[in-house]
């Protein structure tokens, strides 16, 4: 493959790679407070480690040499490397905190002070890995020249170490605040080079001796696990004794089914098995890796006393340095873990929301809850009332000025008091108003989640549930600001009340009439000649036309105004409703949606990246 095309590889790995940690730093927000808080607590971690790693050498590949007591890691260390920097001795542990050999030092220093590693050996350029034939560093040695004897042990002090490792994570974090998840130009598959110093053109190895991850010691066992998150690529180094060893299968190959790209297994002390006792023991391993997801690793048998080997684990090591894409691979590997762990709380299916039928039940129990069939049945009465007063028989009507107004008895008819803060009588803080609204929201919630799996079942029934409080205020203010019809008069009051008041004048009249020849023949005066029709006095057809008439616009009017009141409560009823469909919408459904939303995208962000979507 040439420069050119590796380039553009790297480029789009990278790129992509920003897409799937985008995709997870969207999913850690969206599951907050839902997800449990170790699942979050391990994917921001890993979140962090990503973003820290990009940040830092693109140009180096950090290979960790892992093993239990005795499995020879420093004596493989010193057979790859050709030194003898790796500390070996009989006397476990022999390593006591990690060793770093580096090949092409330019641009790792950051890169050490992250993973917390003092102690320091510096390899020359283009020394090569044991004797193959592929160097790592700048360039190859000058012809004729022979390979070196020795290296630079550059061990530092912690403090140090440590102060860099502040500053580094400082500057990182600053970075990381900037520009979060957006590539820069130069990106490579790890991350854009370090700021402050220039990788070297050539492919840069930082190979990692670490102490006994079974140690006695517990700082030994917490370094080993640290830097098991942190190394690009993992070499696991077993022997023939330990190779089944529970507490390196349980305690890290289990959880590195995702990392086969990155993980190596170098079945040490080869050379004491017979020919037929090493098949079978690899052949075991080979089993026992296959049963834990790793069946695709790499097995290979070495001997780092007698060399067995040592040239194909070297080459495997060549291979990811000046391939420059183990970090992408580890940390594309980290996602796929981080992924699978959230994969329990995703829905699958995506979430509808709550349907139409949901909705329009959640409104009419609201109605109820907000006192709507007792304000329609006020207007109802109301309208009655204002009517018979309007169009009612004079001689009776002033008898229902002693009848309450139904309306103003809710104190929904004060026109002195805007209606977005007039508050009306209505009780509705009786227990089975509360239950009505409480089931209400119950039911809606259910509704709304269906069978979404845990834990966004609860998060969407306590966003219905949560609105409780806010709906009383609400629908009051939804029912006083509702136009009532309260202030006009239908056209037929004033036609029925302008003849009730002819036929109540023509009462008075004839009775007037009769009153003054009563008067006149008891005064002993003449009398007035009476009209007649047909033979009958007009006063007396006067007085009994009056009172027919006037009971008969009654009778009409009553009629009228049942009618007239049935219309009316009609249509204040479907105002009302509209009235509490929009409170529903607003304070219930809006959170609601927000939650099958935060959940629909919740799952689109981890199934992205585990391809399923």
């Amino acid at each position: 493959m040439s420069g050119q095309e590796s380039a553009v590889e790297h480029a789009m790995a990278a790129t992509a790679l920003t897409g799937v940690l985008g995709e997870l730093h969207r999913a850690l927000e969206l599951g907050r407070g839902r997800v449990p808080g170790d699942v979050l607590e391990h994917l921001d971690a890993m979140l962090e480690r990503a973003d820290d790693r990009r940040s830092l050498s693109s140009e180096h590949t950090v290979v960790g040499l892992f093993g239990p007591t005795g499995s020879g890691k420093s004596s493989l260390s010193n057979a790859l490397s050709g030194t003898a920097a790796a500390r070996v001795a009989a006397r476990r542990p022999t390593t006591s905190e990690p060793l770093a050999l580096v090949w092409n030092r330019q641009g790792s220093e950051e890169l050490l002070d992250w993973l917390g590693v003092g102690r320091r050996v510096e390899l020359p350029a283009g020394a090569p890995l044991v004797g193959g034939p592929g160097s790592i560093g700048r360039s190859a040695p000058a012809p004729g020249s022979s390979a070196p004897q020795a290296a630079a042990d550059r061990s530092e002090d912690p403090a140090e170490v440590t102060g860099r490792q502040g500053r580094a994570k400082g500057l990182r974090g600053l970075v990381r605040q900037i520009g979060r998840g957006r590539p820069s130009p130069s990106d490579t598959d790890a991350g854009a080079a370090p700021p402050r110093e220039a990788a070297a053109p050539g492919a840069g190895l930082i190979l990692l001796d670490l102490p006994d991850f079974d140690s006695i010691t517990q700082q030994h066992r917490e370094v080993v696990l640290r830097l098991a998150g942190q190394v690009d690529v993992l070499i696991w180094v077993v022997d023939p004794q330990k190779y089944a060893d529970a507490a390196l299968h349980h305690g890290f190959l289990r959880n590195l089914a995702t990392h086969q790209a990155v993980t190596l297994v170098a079945l040490n002390q080869a050379d004491r098995l017979e020919q037929d006792d090493l098949a079978a023991v690899l052949s075991s391993l080979r089993g026992i890796l296959a049963d834990e997801g790793l069946e695709g690793v790499r097995v290979i048998p070495v001997s780092a006393q007698t060399g067995r080997g040592v040239d194909e684990l070297a080459s495997a090591v060549r291979d990811f340095a000046q391939g420059r894409a183990a970090a992408g691979l580890r940390l594309r590997a980290d996602a796929a873990r981080a992924a699978a762990q959230l994969v329990p709380f995703v829905a699958h299916t995506r979430v509808p929301g709550p349907t139409d039928q949901a909705r329009a039940v959640l409104s009419e129990e609201l109605a109820g809850a907000a006192g709507v069939p007792l304000v329609v049945d006020a207007v109802r009465s109301s309208y009655r009332r204002d009517a018979r007063s309007a169009t009612g028989w004079p001689v009776t009507r002033w008898l229902g000025g002693f009848r309450p107004d139904p309306l103003r008895r809710l104190n929904l008819r004060r026109q002195e008091v805007a209606p977005e803060v007039s508050r009306s009588s209505i009780v509705r803080a009786q227990p089975a108003q509360r239950a009505a609204v409480d089931h209400a929201l119950r039911v809606f919630g259910a509704a709304a989640a269906g069978d979404v799996v845990e834990p966004w079942q609860t998060s969407i029934r306590d966003a219905a549930r949560d609105t409780a409080g806010q709906l009383p205020d609400s629908l009051d203010t939804a029912v006083t600001g509702t136009d009532l019809e309260t202030g006009g008069r239908p056209w037929w009051w004033v036609i029925l009340g302008v003849l009730q008041w002819i036929a109540f004048a023509a009462l008075v009249a004839g009775a007037g009439w009769l009153g003054v020849l009563a008067v006149l023949g008891f005064l002993q005066l003449p009398a007035i000649d009476m009209p007649r029709v047909e033979g009958f006095p007009l006063p007396t057809l006067l007085i009994i036309g009056g009172v027919v008439a006037g009971l008969l616009f009654a009778g009409v009017a009553a009629v009228l105004a049942r009618w007239g009141a049935r219309r009316r409560a009609a249509r204040v009823r479907r105002r009302l409703l509209l009235a509490c469909t929009a409170v529903a919408d607003d304070v219930v459904l809006r959170p609601v949606l927000d939650e099958v939303q935060r959940c629909n995208e919740f799952g689109d962000a981890v199934l992205t990246v585990t391809g399923e979507r």
